[in-house]
C-alpha cells in the first residue's frame, strides 16, 4: 500500500489542478442528474469517456508520472500526448449534449448575466483562436515551440515555465479538439465547415509526423537537460530520445485519423438529416422505424 501511495499521490501538489478537476467532475455530475430528472437519456459511454479523460489528465499532472516526465524524455512526450490529444478528445466526447452547461447552478447564471456586456472581448478572443488557420498554427506551433532544445531546457528547469508549458498544452488541446469534434449545430453561426476541419487535421498530422520523425532519426542528443536532471531509468539517452520521437510521431497521427473518421460521420449524419427533411412523411416514418 505504501508503494501504491507513492505512485498515486501527487508528486508536487497543485491546488489549481485539484480544484479544476474537482470542479469539472462535480459540474458534470450535476448536469447528468439534471438531464436524467428531465427525462433525457445520457449514454453510459459518454460518462466513461469524460471521467476517464479527467482521470488521465489528473494522473499525468499530479501523480508519480509527473516526476517521471521531468526525468525521462519519452515519459514527458507521453504526458503531452495525454494533455494535448487523448484527454481533450475523451472530455469533449463525454461532454456532448450540454451536460456541462446543465450542471452550472442557476444562481451562477444569474450572476453572469450582467457581466456579459463587459466581457465581450473574451468572446472576440475566443472566436479569434477558433479561426481554422490560427487554431491549426497554435495547435502544432506549441508542440514545436516547447520542443525547441533551448526552450525545452529552460522549461524543464524552471517550475513556473514547466507549469505554463503543461497548462498551455492542455488548454490548447481542448480548444482545438472542441472545434474539430463538436457538431456544427453546437457552434451556432460561427461554425467551421467540415471541409475546413479535414484540412486542419491533415495539416497538423503532417507537421507532427515531420517533427516526430526528425527526433526519432536524429543521431545526436537534442535534449540534454535530462542528463542534468538525472534519468529515472538507466537507458541510453539516444534510446530515450527515439522513444519520445515515436510517441510524438505515431499516436498523434492516429488521433488525427480518428478525428477524420468523426468528421466523416458528421458529414454523413447531416446529409441523412437533409434527405429526411426533404422526404415525405411516409418515408420519414419508415426511416425512423428502420433506425429503431
Amino acid at each position: 500500500m505504501e508503494t501504491l501511495a507513492i505512485y498515486a499521490l501527487p508528486w508536487e501538489f497543485s491546488p489549481t489542478v485539484f480544484v479544476v478537476c474537482s470542479f469539472a467532475a462535480v459540474i458534470y455530475w450535476r448536469g447528468l442528474q439534471r438531464l436524467r430528472r428531465s427525462g433525457k437519456r445520457v449514454r453510459l459511454w459518454q460518462c466513461v469517456c469524460f471521467y476517464f479523460g479527467l482521470l488521465l489528465g489528473y494522473a499525468v499532472l499530479q501523480t508519480y508520472i509527473d516526476y517521471l516526465a521531468q526525468h525521462m524524455f519519452w515519459v514527458h512526450r507521453l504526458q503531452h500526448l495525454v494533455l494535448h490529444h487523448l484527454a481533450p478528445v475523451l472530455l469533449i466526447a463525454g461532454a456532448q449534449g450540454q451536460i456541462l452547461t446543465q450542471g452550472v447552478p442557476d444562481r451562477w447564471r444569474r450572476w453572469a448575466e450582467p457581466a456579459k456586456s463587459q466581457l465581450r472581448w473574451a468572446g472576440y478572443a475566443f472566436r479569434l483562436v477558433q479561426h481554422p488557420v490560427l487554431a491549426s498554427l497554435l495547435f502544432v506551433g506549441l508542440i514545436y515551440f516547447w520542443l525547441i532544445p533551448e526552450v525545452h531546457f529552460t522549461a524543464m528547469l524552471d517550475a513556473r515555465r514547466y507549469r505554463l508549458m503543461n497548462w498551455s498544452m492542455a488548454v490548447d488541446g481542448l480548444l482545438f479538439w472542441w472545434l474539430i469534434l463538436t457538431p456544427r449545430r453546437a457552434h451556432g453561426s460561427g461554425s467551421v465547415g467540415y471541409g475546413s476541419r479535414i484540412l486542419m487535421l491533415c495539416f497538423v498530422a503532417a507537421l507532427q509526423i515531420f517533427i516526430g520523425a526528425y527526433i526519432t532519426f536524429h543521431k545526436e542528443i537534442l535534449f540534454d537537460v535530462y542528463a542534468i536532471c538525472g534519468r529515472a531509468w538507466a537507458i541510453s539517452p539516444l534510446v530515450d530520445q527515439q522513444l519520445g520521437g515515436l510517441i510524438t510521431w505515431i499516436p498523434p497521427a492516429m488521433m488525427s485519423g480518428i478525428g477524420l473518421l468523426v468528421v466523416l460521420h458528421f458529414i454523413m449524419h447531416d446529409s441523412r438529416e437533409r434527405r429526411l427533411s426533404s422526404a415525405d412523411p411516409q418515408e420519414m416514418a419508415f426511416a425512423a422505424t428502420d433506425e429503431s
